[in-house]
Formats: C-alpha cells, sequence, structure tokens
C-alpha cells in the first residue's frame, strides 16, 4: 500500500475520537431496539420508499438521522484510523497493513457466506446492515494487534 493513500498520522487520533464513541452508541443503541427519534429532519433522498407506501423519487423526506449520523462517524472514524500513516512508516509495516486487510476481507466475507447460509428474515438484515462496518473493524483489530505483537517481540530481542 502506497504511502502517497495514507493520511498523515496526526488523523489517527482524530479518527479513535470519532470511531469509538459512535461505535460504542451504534452498539447500544442497536441492543435497545433502535427506535431513537432523536433527530428527526427532512432530509434529500434520491430514492425512498416507505412500508405501505408509495415510492418517493428526488425529494425531500421526514426521517430519523441518529443512525446515518452515526454510521457516518463510524466510517470516517474506522478509515482515519485504518489509513493513517503510523509515526515510524516502512515498508514492514506497509506489508503489515497490506496482510491485515487481506485478512479482514476474508474473514468478513467468510461471515457473510455463513450468514447466507443460516440465517434469514429481518436477522438477516440486521448482519448485512452491520457488515457495512465489519471489513474495516476486523482490518483495524488486526492491524493494531500485529503492531501491538510486533513491538512486543522487538523489544524482547533487544
Amino acid at each position: 500500500m502506497t504511502s502517497k493513500l495514507l493520511l498523515p498520522n496526526k488523523f489517527k487520533l482524530i479518527g479513535w475520537c470519532l470511531f469509538i464513541p459512535s461505535a460504542l452508541l451504534l452498539l447500544i443503541l442497536s441492543i435497545k431496539g433502535g427506535d431513537t427519534n432523536w433527530l428527526n429532519m427532512k432530509v434529500f433522498a434520491i430514492f425512498s420508499d416507505e412500508i405501505f407506501g408509495e415510492y418517493k423519487w428526488f425529494r425531500l423526506v421526514k426521517t430519523d438521522v441518529t443512525f446515518t449520523i452515526l454510521g457516518i462517524l463510524l466510517i470516517v472514524g474506522a478509515m482515519m484510523v485504518g489509513f493513517s500513516k503510523e509515526k515510524k512508516e516502512d515498508e514492514f509495516i506497509s506489508k503489515l497493513r497490506l496482510s491485515s486487510l487481506l485478512w479482514a476481507v476474508w474473514i468478513n466475507y467468510s461471515l457473510l457466506s455463513l450468514a447466507f447460509l443460516f440465517l434469514y428474515g429481518t436477522v438477516f438484515l440486521d448482519v448485512m446492515a452491520y457488515n457495512m462496518f465489519t471489513v474495516l473493524v476486523i482490518f483495524i483489530i488486526r492491524f493494531n494487534y500485529m503492531l501491538y505483537r510486533y513491538s512486543k517481540t522487538a523489544t524482547d530481542e533487544k
């Protein structure tokens, strides 16, 4: 992964400040059931359909944007955490980053395949909603774990 595509290291802290609170809030709200009605407002929609309602194209629709805002914050935060340079960005870190990304994609699609085989109905839709975030989350966990493990072995060798 070329460092031209990576953000400067200072974005990592901003990313953690966005990622952790939004992930926790999304998790808490999902466990509670999801009906918040905190931020109801009219938003522009390219396409919208309502249950037992009409299809709407290119209109303003009134909806709760809590999950929309939290989802955007989680994605932006995770992208900043995952794709910011390390303080010492070298070839080993680049290889570690690439292997962690590959590992995350394999795990994500393996879990998604299991969901296709064994989950049905609204539970499957819930899994698909979480699936939007899992590649980034698995990548961040794997990459940071491998960095931690590498730093431990490097200090043990000294």
